[in-house]
């Protein structure tokens, strides 16, 4: 099981302020290429800026503190945000955290169109995220 980083998350109040931030004073440039397409009617409606280092997306996303209870899940991912990798095994990955006790949030495809996501909490509570990308 491969697992790469993949990107950043950041949750705001203000997505343009965010977003010239990271332009102007980081340097970095809107990212284009491998975006997810969001499913706004399935819990998470936010505005979301994606800005690129050339190899990390960062994804300055709309802070919504609703989202876990529209979800129903336990872990909210723009809550304060989250850091977030790439499988070519989520079940694998499941697993390994089901043997460690690690209990997690499968989100399956409901945030996003085409990756399977789970999030769940390092041991200081910082949000992580594991997805794979649907071969669909």
């Amino acid at each position: 099981m491969k697992l790469t980083l993949h990107h950043v998350n950041f949750a705001t109040d203000n997505v343009s302020r965010m977003d010239e931030f990271y332009r102007d004073v980081m340097g970095l440039n809107e990212e284009t290429q491998g975006l997810p397409t969001l499913e706004k009617k399935k819990g998470y409606a936010g505005d979301v800026a994606f800005r690129t280092d050339g190899a990390i997306q960062f994804h300055l996303a709309r802070k919504d503190l609703e989202v876990g209870f529209k979800t129903g899940h336990a872990v909210n991912p723009v809550d304060r945000g989250h850091i977030a990798f790439r499988t070519d095994d989520i079940e694998a990955f499941k697993k390994s955290l089901d043997e460690k006790g690690v209990p997690y949030s499968d989100f399956g495809n409901v945030a996003v169109q085409g990756w399977h996501q789970i999030f769940f909490y390092d041991p200081d509570g910082n949000v992580v995220e594991v997805h794979q990308v649907d071969e669909d």
